[in-house]
């Protein structure tokens, strides 16, 4: 069976690549979301939870196995050397979990959702990257909106740790922007139609 065309879409904090997503999806595209994956990993898969353990204590992790989040911001969120390492960890299990995954789909092609795309270089083993881009201001205003527990001097900390938008764009095949003001469905079916065409 043909494995389909792969796909990577990431942006920063709320440029709104979860939205462009959702609108794949109606049209009939599997997308693998690697962040809310790579949660769900860190307290199903035996291997991470035991390197997670072993690395940052058993702390890291409350009684009924769920992780003790509370700690982890503490001792690890906030320490960019620390959390390199739980990256490091985490990472590569989700790239194993992803590369399952991609096995099983049937459709001409899949979308892989990532913050950290570029980051963690799980962009080398895609076919093509869509950057989601807007404006830092309104990426802001949009998760100050969403998150009302974050402060916007914590969203700017957040953008500060991702990698800059214009990078992005650079090493981008394809950009959508979505800055309010762009028409968005069009630009994600114009992509849709020559996804398609590529993967024949």
């Amino acid at each position: 069976m043909k494995k389909p065309l792969q796909i990577g879409i990431t942006g920063g904090i709320g440029s709104g690549k979860s939205l462009v997503c959702h609108i794949f999806t109606l049209l009939g595209v599997p997308v693998y979301d690697a962040d809310s994956r790579a949660k769900t990993l860190m307290t199903t898969d035996g291997i991470l939870v035991s390197q997670i353990k072993k690395e940052f204590g058993v702390l890291s992790f409350r009684a009924d196995g769920s992780l003790n989040r509370e700690y982890l911001a503490e001792h690890v969120f906030g320490n960019p050397d620390k959390l390199k390492i739980l990256n490091s960890l985490v990472h590569p299990r989700v790239g194993e979990d992803y590369a399952h995954w991609v096995t099983e789909q049937t459709s001409s092609y899949a979308l892989k959702e990532a913050a950290l795309l570029f980051e963690a270089k799980s962009n080398q083993a895609l076919d093509k990257i869509i950057v989601v881009s807007a404006p830092e201001e309104l990426r802001i205003q949009r998760v100050l909106q969403r998150d009302k527990h974050r402060t916007e001097q914590q969203v700017k900390d957040i953008i500060r740790n991702q990698l800059e938008d214009e990078k992005k764009v650079k090493l981008a095949d394809y950009v959508i922007l979505n800055d309010e003001r762009t028409p968005l469905i069009p630009q994600v079916i114009a992509l849709h139609k020559q996804f398609l065409s590529m993967a024949q």
